[in-house]
């Protein structure tokens, strides 16, 4: 069975928002101020293996593209490639993650801003915010890493 975050994610990735429709509380990923995500109970929250893969992929391309980005050299194929590799990341992880519902929950946090970055990269808040967008999505994986327990994590070094 589906869980209430694919379900969420399934309709944010495959239905394109109509030009000036509403968006319900708490799912506008473009939103500027980040969705929050608690410990549980002071402790990070378990991970499974297809989101730990999925994660690590989403932290490789991130890096990858952080430094051209900051630099101000980052292409439109480069954000576009990131873009890419995020939403097809997140949508494995949707598919195959099997967490209890309390750190489900959580995840969907990290998720929904992780996925305002990616339309910050793909230029749907303009191309002068693409390179926020990497940063948006850097700031979404440190808030992962020091809540749910991925083994080996190591947070990205934020430009400024």
């Amino acid at each position: 069975m589906k869980s209430p975050l694919y379900l969420f994610l399934a309709a944010a990735l495959t239905l394109p928002a109509a030009a000036g429709a509403a968006t319900p509380a708490g799912h506008d990923h473009a939103s500027a101020t980040p969705l929050t995500v608690e410990l549980n109970a002071g402790k990070k929250w378990a991970i499974d293996a297809p989101l730990r893969k999925g994660m690590a992929a989403i932290q490789a391309a991130v890096s990858r593209t952080l430094p051209a980005a900051h630099a101000g050299k980052a292409t439109a194929a480069n954000y576009d490639a990131l873009g890419a590799t995020v939403s097809a990341q997140v949508a494995y992880i949707v598919e195959n993650c099997k967490l209890e519902p309390k750190a489900d929950a959580q995840l969907h946090a990290v998720i929904a801003n992780l996925m305002g970055g990616v339309e910050a990269v793909q230029g749907k808040e303009g191309d002068s915010e693409r390179a926020s967008g990497v940063v948006k999505l850097a700031q979404a994986l440190n808030t992962y890493g020091s809540h749910f327990d991925h083994a080996g994590w190591k947070a990205l070094k934020l430009p400024h």
